[in-house]
């Protein structure tokens, strides 16, 4: 036999032996040639069927025919054969570890049987054939059923039954279908309207109300089929909806717009529920309605001159219905609609118009004018309409011709222009009309008419419209009568007993300008007219390609159209409303959304109802406009009279601030930029007269900027829509003259500055110009030439030039008080330089006397001497004197400016010193403590 160790022998071995000298030949083990096994997971002992047993033909010879091994093969199989008795061949098979179903559920493997050999050396081993051992691992159930959903989400309508809201579903990581299986759900939560089926379905058992409850919670656990329970149970929400309505959801009736915060979304969560209904295109319409608001919309509350400034618009319009002042007095008994920011309005109720001074009126209109106004006007009351005049120009007296007119009849706008003989002899083009249905709708709009004559051309709201009806007049017959330019109605001077208006104009006008010589360009018009608020759209490269939109001129309504449920809803939530306006106008400003569907070979399918919503655009923080600067002004008359004159705004500051005023101990306060539209520099008191004065800016400092000016002997105006520092440069270039200013003492002006024409105001800035008359200047007189480190200057105020700037604005009594005591005080100059030249002769002699003892020489390069230059008896009269001029010094300062009164007193101080140091002193001392020896 062969060792039990080599497995590699042949099929057959023979063994030889020696046995009383026979040879005996040994017969291998033999079993069977397949095994059926099962194990159970997590335990070691495998049952085998047929059991594992090997027989031995050669028993019982010993060895031989006993059974020592048995050897698997294969696969690595995780088991082992064991003998458990040599003699009947009997064994076990045992795992090594562990076997875990979920890992592997089966095994195959190869195993023989082996004998003992021939003898006790175990030599000569024979082995069996091989068998196939099959085994299958039985599961254990070890794991609890889990929900693939953490948590599950359904949604119902109120008011049905359903077989099947929604599935819930578990898993078993078990490996056998006994336990791996889920045999049944059961639901945990009590008390609910809900039954759950062994395949997980949950159904309603009652009729659900959105009234009574909008959403269900309810806890699910589910069984695998060996009864073990999952060891969490899940959460299923079951949201109640109301029976399907169409319509548009997710949207809010109010949206706050907070100012300079650019375009915000109006519906960022809106969308369209269709109930499931099979839509072919979707069309809506979103209005914004601004009718209330000023002229119709938010637009720039600027006067008229100042808007067309800023437009571009060309210079020489008349603007025939300004804001009533002391120079336009003609518009004071017009009615004025107030309350719209400082938006100018007159109001005409068919019995108030106005006669034109003559004065204002454009003289000569040439074959090129422009008129142009802002009209709200509707339908005439009265079965006969008559008409109603904007505007007319007629016979004063005699007789009853209309020159032009422009008047509204029967909802039709037309425009008459009679020419002269003197312009034209023959038939012409004379009454141009439009049939419009914005004539007669109740709403703001802006028309302009351009004549470029025969040509007439008009433009509503920025839109061209050519008249329907021309016909055709002979020219006026000339004559010396004069015409009368009315706002209103028309004039009826002739014909008549009593002169009076006619044709009385029903509505609202604002803006209305006349501009003789030149048309106004499509640019300038609609910028005039632009809205500064409307509808938005964000992102318009994110909408989808079948989204098509369209917005009105004005921005005010949004057409969108798409065939896709998604990309309408996605279109929908870009709307957005904007404002660019700084200071917009507060207030309400109503949405209406207008909703149509169609279906596939229907119009329309689904009735949508519409939305009605409001932007409410919150008040601005109002500007505090700041004007600084110095309020008191002394120049010579010199300088009045010079070519330049002098400028009283020379350090003038504005600002602008948010919450108060800019000051040092207030840093949170927030300066803020913006425009101006006008400063007005009134005179205070007397007006100016322009034989020898004039308050004037040079054309130049306007260049390059968006600004005018106009003067007048009341004052100057600066005007046009521009920044603060523009402002600033052309009010400090403002000049005043005066050529004959002898007579002139001091002259007040008073500035204020308006943002939107008058909707904020700055303070009033008073400035005082005080004028000095000066005399001729006395020589000052110097007392030394050099004077030593050591010598104490005294100052003299004898220029007389310093003592105007004190006494600037006095009486003429104190001027003479004044020349007095400035007389006394040259006198007592004199004295002194008297008394210093009998002094230094004193001296000589000392010098002298002091020669003869070399040791009193010393150096008096630095010698310091006070003089007092007036002995005691006088010095007790000129001390009254002084007394005299210091009162007067005083009441002078009394009027001067700030910096001067600070030099005067230093000056005074100084002086009254010196004569302090007279009192201490009679006559010449040496100052001891300065000599060098």
């Amino acid at each position: 036999a062969l060792p039990v160790g080599n497995l590699s022998c042949s099929l057959v071995c023979l063994a030889v032996g020696v046995d009383q000298g026979l040879v005996t030949a040994f017969v291998p083990p033999w079993i069977e040639t397949s095994y059926h096994g099962v194990i159970t997971e997590n335990m070691d002992t495998v049952l085998l069927d047929p059991p594992l047993v090997a027989l031995d033909k050669d028993a019982p010879v010993p060895y031989a025919g006993e059974i020592c091994a048995f050897m698997i093969h294969g696969q690595e199989a995780p088991f082992e054969a064991v003998v458990l008795n040599k003699t009947s061949g009997e064994g076990v098979l045992r795992a090594k570890g562990l076997v875990d179903c979920e890992t592997q559920k089966e095994y195959t493997f190869v195993i023989q049987a082996y004998d003992c050999g021939a003898g006790a050396n175990g030599v000569s081993w024979k082995k069996s054939h091989k068998a196939v051992v099959h085994i299958q691992v039985d599961d254990v159930n070890e794991f609890s059923p889990v929900f693939r959903e953490a948590v599950y989400h359904a949604a119902v309508t109120e008011g049905k039954i359903y077989d099947s809201i929604l599935q819930v579903e578990a898993w078993d990581q078990d490996c056998s279908p006994q336990y791996s299986q889920i045999c049944n759900y059961d639901i945990v939560t009590s008390d609910t309207p809900f039954a759950i089926d062994r395949n997980g379905n949950i159904r309603n058992t009652e009729r659900l109300s959105y009234d009574k409850q909008l959403r269900y919670k309810i806890m699910v656990t589910a069984f695998d089929c060996g009864q073990k329970r999952a060891t969490e149970s899940v959460a299923v929400h079951i949201d109640v909806k109301p029976v399907c309505k169409p319509g548009w959801q997710g949207w809010n009736k109010r949206m706050d717009y907070e100012p300079g915060t650019g375009s915000k979304q109006l519906f960022p969560k809106m969308h369209l529920e269709t109930c499931d209904g099979p839509l072919s295109a979707v069309r809506a319409m979103v209005e914004l309605q601004t009718s209330h608001i000023g002229k119709g919309c938010d637009r720039e509350t600027y006067s008229e001159k100042s808007l067309q400034k800023l437009c571009g618009a060309a210079s020489g319009s008349t603007d025939l219905l300004p804001a009533p002042s002391a120079s336009t007095n003609w518009t004071a008994s017009l009615l004025t609609d107030s309350g719209r920011d400082s938006d100018l309005i007159f109001r005409f109720d068919g019995r108030q118009a106005s006669n034109v001074p003559e004065r204002v009126v454009p003289q000569n209109l040439t074959d090129q004018f422009t008129i142009a106004t802002w009209m709200k006007h509707g339908p005439s009351p009265g079965l006969r309409a008559e008409k109603e005049t904007l505007l007319c120009n007629s016979d004063k007296t005699e007789m009853n011709r209309h020159h032009y007119s422009l008047y509204v009849h029967n909802c039709r706008l037309v425009f008459l222009l009679r020419r002269d003989f003197t312009q034209v002899d023959t038939f012409r083009p004379a009454e141009f009309h439009w049939k419009l249905e914005q004539i007669c709708d109740k709403e703001w709009h802006y028309y302009v008419i351009n004549v470029e004559f025969p040509a007439v051309i008009l433009f509503v709201d920025g839109v061209t419209y050519e008249p329907y009806l021309v016909t055709d007049d002979w020219p006026i017959h000339p004559s010396s009568i004069d015409t009368q330019l009315t706002v209103g109605a028309c004039w009826q001077g002739g014909e008549v007993s009593n002169p009076r208006f006619t044709q009385y104009f029903r509505g609202s006008l604002s803006g209305l300008t006349i501009r003789p010589g030149k048309i106004e360009t499509q640019k300038v018009i609609s910028c005039l007219q632009a809205c500064k608020e409307g509808l938005d759209i964000n992102s318009l490269e994110s909408l989808g390609k079948d989204i098509k939109f369209h917005f009105n001129p004005a921005q005010s309504v949004l057409v969108m159209e798409g065939e896709d449920l998604e990309s309408v809803n996605t279109a929908m939530a870009k709307v957005s409303y904007i404002n660019s306006r700084q200071f917009p106008t507060a207030g309400l400003r109503r949405l209406h959304i207008t909703t149509t569907v169609q279906c596939f070979g229907e119009d329309i399918c689904i009735s949508i109802p519409d939305i009605k919503a409001v932007v409410i655009v919150l008040p601005p923080s109002e500007p505090w406009i700041t004007i600084a600067g110095s309020d008191r002004l002394v120049k010579p008359s010199a300088d009045l009279r010079g070519a330049m004159g002098v400028a009283p705004f020379k350090e003038l500051r504005i600002t602008s601030t948010v919450g108060g005023v800019v000051t040092m101990d207030m840093p949170g306060v927030l300066e803020v930029m913006h425009n101006l539209d006008y400063c007005d520099v009134l005179v205070i008191g007397e007006e100016l007269n322009p034989e020898h004065e004039s308050l004037e800016i040079h054309h130049s400092s306007l260049i390059g900027k968006h600004l005018d000016a106009t003067n007048s002997t009341s004052g100057i105006s600066i005007y046009g829509v521009d920044s603060m520092a523009h402002y600033e440069e052309a009010l400090r270039q403002v000049r005043y003259r005066n050529w004959h200013p002898a007579t002139l003492t001091n002259r007040r002006f008073r500035l204020t500055c308006s943002e939107l024409n008058g909707r904020y105001t700055s303070n009033e800035f008073n400035l005082e110009i005080s004028v000095l008359h000066n005399s001729a200047p006395v020589e000052h007189v110097n007392h030394m030439a050099v004077q030593s480190q050591y010598m104490r200057p005294v100052h003299h105020p004898l220029m007389v030039h310093t003592l105007n700037s004190h006494i600037s604005g006095t009486p003429p009594a104190a001027t003479v008080v004044i020349v007095i005591c400035i007389a006394a005080l040259v006198v007592i100059v004199v004295l002194g330089i008297y008394r210093l030249h009998s002094t230094h002769q004193d001296g000589s002699k000392r010098e002298e006397d002091g020669a003869k003892d070399p040791k009193m020489d010393w150096d008096d390069s630095t010698l310091t001497i006070t003089v007092n230059p007036m002995e005691e008896g006088v010095r007790d009269e000129e001390e009254e004197d002084d007394e005299e001029e210091e009162d007067d010094e005083q009441a002078g300062d009394m009027s001067a400016e700030s910096g001067d009164s600070d030099e005067t007193e230093e000056e005074e101080e100084d002086e009254r010193e010196v004569k302090k140091e007279g009192k201490q002193k009679s006559k010449l001392e040496w100052d001891s403590s300065s000599i060098t020896y």
